[in-house]
């Protein structure tokens, strides 16, 4: 009796393939949750990043000269070669490279009611489209 008491108690020292089986699939089932969030966080932050890049290039149009490209495929060089004499080649190359497709609607109006004062403006919608699409907004106050 005590020979298979013992027996028992050696055997019962350790885990069980069972046990070992069911702690792999836990484990393996946490990891992948894990990456899982990681690789859409990673996903996330290539995005941001990528569109803070595109907002900074985006200021290149936003000139005041950028009504007048309404439905037009223009680079960064095409709209600042009249207002900024580039003389580096590099730099040159790098504006010709960075193009978007302007898209302006029609101007909204703002007026005061009848009877009131108050300023008179004009805003247009600036759409500029490609990778990471944007739009802006052109305020111009004409009365008061």
């Amino acid at each position: 009796m005590k020979q298979a008491h013992k027996t028992q108690q050696a055997l019962r020292a350790g885990f069980t393939i069972l046990e070992i089986l069911i702690s792999v699939i836990i484990i393996s089932f946490s990891i992948i949750y894990v990456l899982k969030i990681h690789t859409s966080n990673h996903e996330q932050i290539i995005y941001i990043s990528e569109r803070n890049k595109r907002a900074l290039e985006d200021s290149l149009y936003l000139t005041k000269n950028i009504l007048k490209h309404h439905q037009d495929k223009k680079s960064a060089y095409d709209i600042l070669e009249r207002q900024i004499r580039i003389k580096e080649l590099d730099s040159r190359d790098i504006l010709k490279k960075n193009e978007r497709k302007i898209f302006i609607p029609e101007e909204i109006r703002i007026v005061p009611p009848p009877n009131t004062p108050g300023p008179t403006a004009t805003v247009n919608e600036v759409k500029l489209k490609g990778k990471h699409s944007s739009i802006y907004w052109h305020f111009k106050i004409t009365s008061f």
